[in-house]
């Protein structure tokens, strides 16, 4: 789960920044306790609605299913929806079946809390019985437990690999901007900023190398989340809400369409390769020298 430990990690390495006073550092820290307390802890998982799934009014054609599994984490999963009809992994079956005008079997293998060390047991099971596509989004509990964008992206390389030497056609929604994430204040959220973005482009690279489809969900979706946080963000703030997850799934569909060789539109888009409206909203110098000024007249915490 990403939202409360992006909090605590983001406020611990802060002083990657560089330039930072140890009242600032503070400052953080106690942003981060504070944000915590409001966000609590997500207890329930999120809804299950493995199985068939068609599209009212679209006939199905002779043939077997197409087979669709889902890895990953918290928003693979779909945490921060209630009802099932509001998953990612539905919302993308029922598109996948309206392309492919047969139904599709949704197997969701990804766990809330995931990190792209733990991915490969979802690929484990995968692979028992090999769908023909995947889904993969993970890489937020990565940047929250600190790992290495180069180290955290090469196994993910390695596990799409794996996917790939099945036959199974692999799409991978890259790390998402977790400087979109309102209830971090600045400086706090531009080191959440920076990370995410750093392994999003570090994960497009080798998923490519690997033969998979890399979308990026940074660049396609802080826009919206940063203009429409109510509308877009579950009630934890962290995780997507339905409107989100649907959003989400816009973008998605057409690449797995792509890879199950079901698409009957045109050529992809060249997606963009960075956040413009994450990186407007990266601290300037002058910011952080007012930052470490105002910090040492702040009131303690309460």
């Amino acid at each position: 789960m990403i939202g409360v430990r992006v909090l605590r990690v983001a406020a611990m390495g802060v002083g990657a920044l560089g330039g930072l006073s140890g009242a600032t550092y503070k400052l953080l820290t106690d942003q981060s306790r504070r944000a915590r307390l409001v966000i609590g802890v997500q207890e329930d998982p999120p809804p299950c609605a493995d199985g068939f799934h068609r599209t009212d009014g679209v006939p199905d054609s002779p043939g077997e299913p197409l087979r669709f599994a889902v890895l990953g984490d918290s928003m693979a999963a779909g945490v921060g929806v209630d009802r099932a009809d509001e998953l990612p992994g539905v919302l993308l079956a029922r598109g996948l079946a309206a392309e492919a005008e047969r139904p599709v079997r949704l197997e969701t293998h990804a766990v809330s809390g995931s990190t792209t060390r733990t991915l490969p047991r979802q690929v484990d099971r995968v692979l028992q019985d090999p769908p023909d596509v995947a889904l993969v989004i993970v890489g937020a509990n990565d940047v929250t437990s600190r790992m290495a964008a180069g180290v955290s992206a090469a196994l993910l390389g390695v596990e799409v690999r794996r996917l790939r030497a099945a036959g199974i056609g692999v799409v991978v929604g890259t790390c998402p901007d977790l400087g979109a994430v309102r209830l971090l204040a600045q400086p706090l959220r531009s080191v959440a900023r920076t990370w995410s973005l750093n392994l999003a482009r570090a994960q497009r690279r080798e998923v490519l190398r690997a033969g998979g489809v890399p979308v990026p969900l940074a660049d396609l979706l802080a826009p919206e989340f940063l203009t429409r946080p109510t509308e877009m963000f579950s009630a934890d703030g962290f995780h997507p809400s339905a409107a989100g997850y649907v959003r989400a799934a816009e973008v998605l569909l057409a690449p797995l369409c792509t890879v199950a060789g079901v698409w009957r539109g045109g050529p992809l888009p060249v997606l963009p390769r960075r956040s413009a409206a994450a990186e407007a909203r990266r601290p300037t110098t002058r910011f952080v020298a007012w930052l470490n000024r105002s910090a040492r007249h702040l009131p303690p915490a309460g």
